[in-house]
């Protein structure tokens, strides 16, 4: 078994590439035994469990799941992981797991994404200090902690999740209205390298991962239940795509089925892997409003489209508009989602694979200071990553990754196999 254990890990390897590490940067995996205690943690009790993440990050994962085994534990954890401590098989799971493709992601692995987590962490911590997590009661919209692990298909970079990523979620029973807004933002954000993240459910969902893979994007679905059982059954033909050209996520582990609070613990971590997040269309009581409860929980911004008052799909999106505190923000075209999501300064005309005309004096003279100087860290020739293109021109790998879409749009730079390079202009 520990053969397979190791084949996992590797694979979890492979889907790190692309991160801010930079292109083809080494990826450690964790050790087979931590691995083997997250994947026995992600099937022992639901996810989003107070008790249960307070006592692993207090004792780390593998204490922690040595003491459930044998229900050494406090009363909140036992009362979480009683159904199934003995019963749970990690390395059954993890088999199943790889035999699919599925890969596990965990918190001590380098592909995690810390910084998109780092809020969950955050308002968990913020959490604990207030309330007993033996005794809490369980917040019915799902509580916004971390995952204790994360079951991934897919080879698209996880690490860097949270950076110019927009959440697209709505109703499953959309308007052709609806569909229209949604199909515009995420093909026209995809084209803008801005990465789409939803739930891969009918309606605004699964709009919105269409249009990102007919754009050439980026796209990310967040599923409730376990990657080898796509739900709806009727997207299993999406989920595919997706594994093949984005990432598939879940917080449950293979053969988990969709459960209503599954869903409603799934929304928080669209909320925590995006910039922000928008609602197209949403009922009063649509789910899409209980990501709009994380979001701000996690101090994420919020976005909502307006629609025609005498819609339903779009009352939900009206409240959020109208409240005193925290309203969300008003969209009505992709500019004003790249102001929330875009980089500073960031162009706004259509991405293109010509060479910009002009003089690049004064190409270069519209960007911000921080992108002329990765603009200027660029080698004459060759491709470099992101790491090294920090060093070169003095500012920070965050920085970077947030300037290089901007000299891409702006027909600079050009992404290669051998990294970030300068696009050849054209003669003058």
């Amino acid at each position: 078994m520990g053969g397979m254990t190791g084949e996992v890990g590797r694979r979890g390897h492979a889907g790190a590439h692309g991160s801010a590490a930079g292109p083809g940067a080494p990826t450690p995996a964790p050790s087979e035994t931590v691995l083997l205690a997250r994947a026995y943690l992600s099937r022992v009790s639901e996810p989003a469990n107070l008790a249960v993440w307070a006592f692993v990050a207090q004792h780390g994962p593998v204490a922690a799941s040595e003491a459930i085994r044998s229900g050494d534990v406090p009363v909140g954890v036992a009362r979480a992981t009683a159904a199934r401590r003995l019963s749970a098989d990690p390395e059954q799971d993890l088999e199943a797991a790889a035999a699919q493709g599925i890969w596990l992601a965990t918190p001590e692995s380098a592909q995690w994404p810390h910084l998109a987590f780092a809020a969950l962490h955050l308002h968990a911590q913020r959490r604990i200090q207030n309330v007993s997590p033996d005794t809490a009661t369980a917040d019915p919209g799902g509580e916004t902690i971390p995952p204790l692990a994360l079951w991934c298909r897919g080879d698209a970079p996880l690490s860097s999740l949270g950076l110019r990523a927009l959440g697209v979620v709505g109703s499953r029973a959309m308007t052709s209205y609806g569909q229209h807004v949604t199909t515009d933002l995420s093909y026209g954000l995809a084209r803008r390298d801005v990465t789409i993240v939803s739930g891969g459910a009918y309606g605004i969902d699964a709009v919105a991962h269409r249009s990102a893979l007919a754009a050439g994007g980026a796209t990310v679905l967040v599923s409730a239940a376990g990657l080898d059982r796509p739900y709806p059954q009727g997207n299993a033909e999406l989920f595919a795509r997706i594994a093949n050209e984005g990432l598939l996520l879940s917080e449950s582990p293979p053969g988990a089925a969709p459960q209503r609070q599954r869903f409603l613990s799934r929304n928080r971590l669209i909320s925590a892997l995006c910039t922000a997040t928008v609602i197209v269309e949403a009922a009063r009581r649509s789910g899409a409003l209980n990501t709009a409860k994380h979001c701000r929980n996690l101090g994420r911004p919020v976005l909502a489209v307006p629609g025609p008052v005498t819609s339903a799909m779009s009352a939900g999106c009206h409240d959020l508009l109208r409240r005193e505190q925290d309203p969300a923000i008003l969209v009505s075209s992709i500019e004003d989602v790249l102001a929330i999501v875009g980089s500073c300064g960031e162009g706004l005309s259509e991405p293109t694979t010509e060479a910009p005309a002009g003089d690049l004096r004064r190409e270069l003279d519209a960007l911000d200071l921080t992108a002329r100087r990765v603009f200027d860290g660029l080698p004459a020739r060759g491709g470099v990553g992101e790491d090294e293109l920090a060093r070169r021109s003095g500012v920070s790998p965050l920085e970077v990754i947030r300037a290089l879409p901007v000299l891409r749009n702006a027909g600079l730079v050009d992404a290669g196999e051998g990294g970030w390079m300068l696009r050849r202009q054209p003669p003058r």
